[in-house]
């Protein structure tokens, strides 16, 4: 076998010369030795591969979340999934917080206000909101519980009027009857046995789909399980599903509001409502990744 000198190497491989020492010291120049204080290298020896080697890209829209959430990228699907979520959810349950103020909220973590009355609520279920996207982010492989299901509960009404009233239970089930859209709802005595029952059925399911996740949802909201926020808490259930099996996600806005109502509403009649209206919403959050050049 012939063997090369340092510099022979060197030359060959494009680097310099005491990075060929390095990786023949490091033993990782298979063959390499030395006679005396000079290094011998087999003339067919590999290049080693750096150890400061780019990651490779994330591969879902999960791993680009996160990996946005951690470095605290501005501008990028994970600062738009925040604002375009949390403005239109809470929307629809009556904040008065515009689209600009809810974007203000989440860059600079204040609310500048002129000649205008808030309500404080707006302000902080927009906030808490805030980090429950960040919750579902953290945890969307997690396998939806009662648990987790309630945690999201107490993180988006923690620190509202509602949790100071005697009667609202923040982080658990409802202790008074609702409804919804003029329909019945679970009694606060079934919610429990009603919720265990729907999760079992659900992650007996290995695979979910997009019809599996809607299913859910339209069975999660006429359970009511809440005193307040079943809402919000289902579409974050939702989300996190759609981020969990890779499929692509969406945000129900102001324009599909009412056709999400009845597609609610009409679930067990005819499907084709809610699911329609949902991919709809879905081909808006795909033009958010074509924009942002993220492959699904």
């Amino acid at each position: 076998m012939r063997y090369l000198s340092v510099a022979e190497i060197a030359k060959k491989w494009d680097v310099s010369e005491r990075s060929v020492r390095n990786y023949c010291a490091q033993g990782r120049v298979n063959g390499a030795f030395l006679t005396g204080k000079t290094w011998n290298i087999p003339e067919n020896a590999e290049k080693p591969e750096r150890t400061n080697k780019r990651k490779e890209e994330p591969i879902t829209l999960l791993d680009i979340l996160k990996e946005q959430k951690a470095s605290k990228y501005s501008g990028g699907i994970y600062h738009k999934t925040q604002i375009e979520l949390t403005y239109n959810s809470n929307h629809m349950e009556g904040s008065r917080l515009t689209h600009d103020q809810t974007r203000y909220i989440f860059e600079t973590n204040t609310i500048g206000v002129e000649k205008e009355v808030l309500n404080v609520d707006d302000v902080i279920e927009t906030a808490n909101h805030f980090r429950c996207i960040d919750v579902i982010i953290d945890h969307a492989k997690v396998a939806l519980t009662e648990k987790f299901i309630k945690e999201i509960h107490l993180v988006l009404k923690n620190g509202t009027s509602d949790s100071r009233k005697d009667w609202f239970a923040v982080g658990d089930y409802k202790k008074l009857p609702n409804e919804v859209g003029g329909m019945d709802t679970a009694l606060p005595e079934e919610v429990a046995d009603k919720m265990k029952a729907l999760l079992t059925e659900y992650n007996a399911k290995e695979e979910k789909t997009f019809a599996d996740i809607l299913d859910f949802h339209v069975k999660f909201e006429r359970i009511h399980p809440f005193q307040d926020g079943n809402g919000r808490v289902g579409r974050l259930i939702m989300f996190k599903e759609c981020l969990k099996y890779n499929i692509v996600p969406f945000i129900i806005e102001d324009n599909l509001k009412m056709f999400y109502y009845r597609g609610l509403k009409e679930w067990n009649n005819e499907k084709g409502y809610l699911t329609d209206t949902c991919l709809t919403a879905q081909d808006k959050y795909k033009a958010y990744l074509d924009y942002f050049r993220i492959a699904y």
